[in-house]
């Protein structure tokens, strides 16, 4: 019961931060957040498979992120949403963009380096410019 109200609040507190943005086109955490939400049951363990919606979520955050600034604003954004799930499971978090089928270009992780993202175009260009630790993730 206590999940169920919580997971209210969370919902309506996104709906009205959505409505009170005024940023049209901008990409904000309220947007990430919310295709983030179906899957707190599955990362804090209370589920044994990411449902459907959360997987959905996963994929659209997947395309939302075009440069490199807009994937280190989703990092952190997620970051910060993470923090906020009770009894978050890091290894079921790290894992949920593979157990979706749709790999995140950096890794859910509350002890990443957001500031380590970079676009997928600029390491085509520039690969000597991708730090050490993001080229061991590629």
């Amino acid at each position: 019961m206590k999940g169920t109200v919580a997971a209210a609040v969370v919902v309506a507190a996104l709906a009205v931060a959505l409505l009170a943005e005024v940023g049209h086109g901008a990409l904000t955490c309220v947007e990430v957040d919310a295709n983030l939400l179906p899957c707190a049951e599955y990362v804090t363990g209370k589920e044994a498979a990411p449902p459907a919606l959360c997987c959905q979520g996963v994929k659209r955050i997947r395309a939302l992120p075009a440069g490199t600034v807009e994937r280190r604003f989703v990092c952190e954004c997620i970051k910060s949403a993470a923090a906020r799930f009770d009894g978050l499971k890091s290894d079921i978090a790290r894992d949920l963009p593979a157990a979706c089928g749709s790999p995140l270009p950096f890794p859910l992780a509350l002890d990443f380096d957001c500031n380590t993202c970079v676009s997928y175009l600029s390491i085509v260009r520039h690969p000597e410019s991708m730090s050490k630790s993001a080229q061991d993730r590629s």
